[in-house]
């Protein structure tokens, strides 16, 4: 059952994440979920009763793909754009989701100072500035990443994670390197790198970059996942993360 969004927001097309599992609502217009936030969400070393934060939650599927596979979690999700922020609310309702909240608020100074958290993630936007803007403004706000986001939202994590709490990137390849100097320099370590190939011998194009804060831990680079065959159907592996909700094999 979805919860209705209220009346003064855009128009709604209802959906389902990992294969039903979960109710998903997102808007008809403007950016649309992509696999990013459901396998960010299989790779978060989450345990029950822990709180864990997703920046730039956009409609919430990080959020609900994370606490559909960890139970009994604490989740918030802060963001930027206050009717998307809305939305994900509902759509934390709609799964009964109630120890989650959304935050419609800008990061990091829209987190309360009080606030400590285990894990955080994030899929941040990284189309360049300098690109065509999209004509739809909240597909540009998800989608066009300021020169300052990569390294402000890592600063900011450091800032509310408690102490060898996780942080975990989704991001395309092209800012790995710049993604690692941003977590050195704010006390990250035990870097992991996790990518996902779009079929055996073919380029990755995104990964994860996971990484501990307070840690000495030296850098990893696992084999990943291979997302799909040779005619283009999802591996089986790719398919158990994306519709059973399991977590990522061998991390």
């Amino acid at each position: 059952m979805h919860a209705a969004p209220s009346s003064h927001l855009p128009a709604t097309s209802h959906g389902t994440l990992l294969r039903g599992r979960i109710a998903y609502s997102q808007f008809q217009q403007g950016y649309r979920t992509g696999l990013e936030p459901i396998l960010m969400a299989a790779a978060v070393p989450a345990r029950h009763g822990q709180h864990v934060l997703e920046v730039g939650c956009g409609a919430g599927a990080g959020l609900l793909c994370l606490m559909h596979r960890v139970p009994d979690l604490f989740g918030t999700g802060i963001e930027k754009d206050s009717a998307t922020a809305e939305l994900a609310q509902c759509n934390l309702l709609s799964n009964k989701k109630d120890q989650a909240t959304v935050l419609a608020a800008s990061f990091p100074e829209g987190v309360p100072e009080a606030m400590r958290f285990d894990h955080c993630m994030t899929n941040p936007p990284w189309h360049a500035t300098t690109g065509t803007a999209s004509p739809e403004p909240r597909r540009d706000l998800a989608r066009r990443m300021g020169m300052h986001t990569l390294p402000l939202w890592i600063k900011g994590a450091a800032n509310i994670l408690r102490h060898k709490g996780s942080l975990t990137l989704a991001l395309p390849t092209a800012l790995t390197d710049r993604a690692i100097a941003e977590l050195v320099t704010n006390g990250f370590g035990g870097i992991t790198l996790y990518p996902f190939w779009p079929k055996v011998n073919r380029e990755a194009r995104i990964l994860l970059v996971q990484a501990r804060l307070g840690v000495k831990s030296p850098a990893r680079v696992l084999s990943g996942l291979v997302l799909h065959e040779a005619d283009g159907a999802f591996t089986p592996q790719a398919r158990d993360v994306l519709e059973n909700g399991t977590a990522l094999p061998g991390l």
